[in-house]
């Protein structure tokens, strides 16, 4: 008996998997409000230097004649007609308003950077991290700086929160993961400088590594074989549903500091009601604890309402049907065992690449946000909403076609489209706009599927450390992304051509996977070995069936015509041919 069928005699997809789903779902929802938050906390308003002291122009309201004379006398205008941002006049340049002026002296139009500050329209925003700390002009950097950080934050968590997590079990890390996010996230919002505020989102940059890599192991091992890929679509679609929270959170607080609390501050909610979480009867298996492996196999049962079927298991029971399981808690797995066999490091090269680029070219368009054009909610609504059909097919892609088409034809197709804006002319902003949502859209389904398939790839005793190590590719792809958007000095196309590139190269490399559709999940490495093995005789009998040819013979074309297939050999001749039919 496997674990899988221990699944099943407990209940299967039952009532605690159903409500385990549910629970974890909730912290995932809001993980979407922390990785791009800083699309609204970090929001750049239009800007202009602040004039000399003591003039009434200097508040918001500036829409009168008087004080659009003012600024224009005391700030030089850029090539579009707008006041620039960075610079104004040393000198009040007063004369400039008269239509029949001469113009000033040069010496009287020199200019100097914003000794007093920034004034900034508060239309859109009314306060951001960069408002709060002047991050424009010499200081812009930051703000990108701020970001990277975040995600040094998120990396650095996928690779400490990844091996906890195998050597301490999935619900303690989840349940410290969620605390940190509460205390850091919500520090974050009270900061008094910009260090603190970036000492803090790296801590739930860390917590989002945490609570991610958790929720998914725990749904993943709960859950049976024939429902993984349906639990995969939930906690995917939870994501979605996250980006439509944040930009309606987003809408409504235009403040950074309450905004930055609102999408921390429900994880003392799930601390509080993480306890009630059931730890993985799969890790307890694996780390050797029985006893506490077949407590929570028989909780379950309970619930399930299949109490008589979980009292006829035994530790006798559990030691007879998971050996693999027992001897492999004798043996102990560090990340070096990702790398321990060809398949493994074939594996891991691969999906480290499907990581890292479908992170890399996510983020170059969803951090981007600004640059489209049109309300930055109203854009962040469409990237939400793409992912519900987008997601939906793949789903659909995922238990019909399998894992491996669906990973590879996202990352492709995603490809594809960001390489296409790069024919589209800067003035058809609506179509380059489409190439752009279906681009993230393939990708977030590519995220929703490489969830899944890396679970079902790695064994239990380094699943976690697996999860770290993918997700730790991905975090670095989100760090390289937006240093990408510096090329464009060289050539503006070149961040697109990057950004393009990256996934149609990893979806060729994901057609290097195995297939995992009703497979059952892997618990030890000696596992991966076998199935491995067990898949490449399978295609090796697939292509002889098709393609082998005998004693030097071909394939009548017959064979398409009637129903009768016939092999003919170069020994036989036309007439026998002909007779044979």
């Amino acid at each position: 008996m496997t674990f899988a069928k221990l699944l099943d005699q407990v209940g299967g997809m039952g009532r605690f998997q159903v409500i385990n789903v549910i629970l974890l779902v909730f912290p995932m929802v809001l993980l979407a409000g922390h990785n791009l938050l800083q699309n609204f906390t970090a929001g750049v308003p239009d800007h202009h230097c602040r004039i000399p002291a003591n003039n009434t122009c200097n508040a918001s309201a500036t829409e009168s004649l008087e004080c659009k004379d003012v600024l224009r006398a005391s700030i030089p205008m850029d090539g579009n007609r707008t006041l620039q941002k960075c610079r104004r006049f040393i000198t009040t340049q007063w004369p400039s308003l008269n239509p029949n002026s001469t113009g000033p002296q040069d010496r009287e139009t020199e200019t100097e950077a914003c000794p007093d500050g920034w004034i900034y329209d508060t239309t859109v925003f009314t306060s951001t991290v960069v408002t709060e700390w002047d991050l424009v002009c010499d200081f812009r950097t930051l703000k990108q700086m701020a970001q990277s950080i975040y995600m040094a934050g998120v990396l650095v968590g996928a690779i400490v929160f990844g091996g906890l997590s195998d050597k301490f079990g999935r619900k303690a890390l989840l349940v410290w993961s969620c605390l940190q996010m509460a205390v850091s996230g919500s520090c974050a919002a009270f900061s008094p400088s910009f260090t603190a505020y970036c000492i803090f989102r790296f801590l739930s940059g860390m917590a989002v590594s945490g609570v991610g890599l958790n929720c998914v192991s725990l749904s993943v091992e709960w859950t049976p074989m024939q429902s993984r890929a349906t639990v995969s679509m939930v906690t995917g679609y939870s994501y979605s549903v996250g980006q439509f929270i944040l930009a309606g959170m987003a809408f409504t607080i235009r403040d950074w500091r309450w905004l930055q609390l609102a999408v921390s501050f429900p994880y003392l909610a799930f601390f509080l009601y993480g306890w009630w979480f059931t730890e993985s009867a799969r890790w307890y298996a694996t780390s050797g604890k029985l006893e506490q492996a077949l407590r929570e196999l028989q909780k379950v049962a309970r619930i399930n309402g299949q109490k008589e079927q979980g009292e006829k298991l035994s530790l006798e029971v559990l030691t007879a049907n998971l050996q693999k399981e027992v001897a492999a808690a004798k043996s102990r797995f560090t990340a070096a065992d990702l790398v321990r066999t060809p398949v493994l490091r074939r594996l891991t090269g691969c999906l480290c690449f499907v990581w890292f680029s479908t992170s890399f070219a996510y983020y170059g368009l969803a951090m981007d946000l600004q640059n489209f054009g049109v309300s930055i909610y109203l854009i962040q609504v469409i990237f939400g909403a793409v992912d519900i059909p987008a997601k939906l097919i793949a789903f659909f892609v995922i238990c019909y076609f399998g894992r491996r088409i669906t990973q590879a034809l996202t990352l492709i197709l995603a490809g594809f489209s960001i390489v296409a804006n790069i024919f589209v002319s800067q003035d058809m902003q609506i179509l380059r706009t489409v190439f752009a949502v279906l681009g993230k859209g393939c990708l977030a389904a590519s995220f929703n599927c490489v969830f899944l398939y890396t679970g079902e790839l790695y064994p239990t005793v380094i699943r976690q450390t697996g999860m770290g190590f993918g997700n730790t590719m991905a975090r670095v792809g989100g760090i390289v992304a937006p240093l990408v958007r510096m090329t464009s000095e060289y050539s503006p196309s070149l961040p697109l051509v990057i950004y393009g590139a990256a996934p149609i190269i990893s979806g060729i490399a994901a057609f290097f996977l195995p297939e995992t559709l009703n497979v059952p999940l892997p618990d030890t490495i000696e596992d991966v070995e076998s199935q491995n093995l067990k898949q490449h005789k399978a295609d090796e009998n697939s292509k002889d069936k098709v393609f082998s040819i005998q004693d030097g013979g071909f394939l009548d074309m017959r064979m398409f015509t009637d129903s009768r297939p016939v092999r003919s050999t170069e020994k036989t001749d036309a007439p026998d041919v002909a007779n044979s039919s």
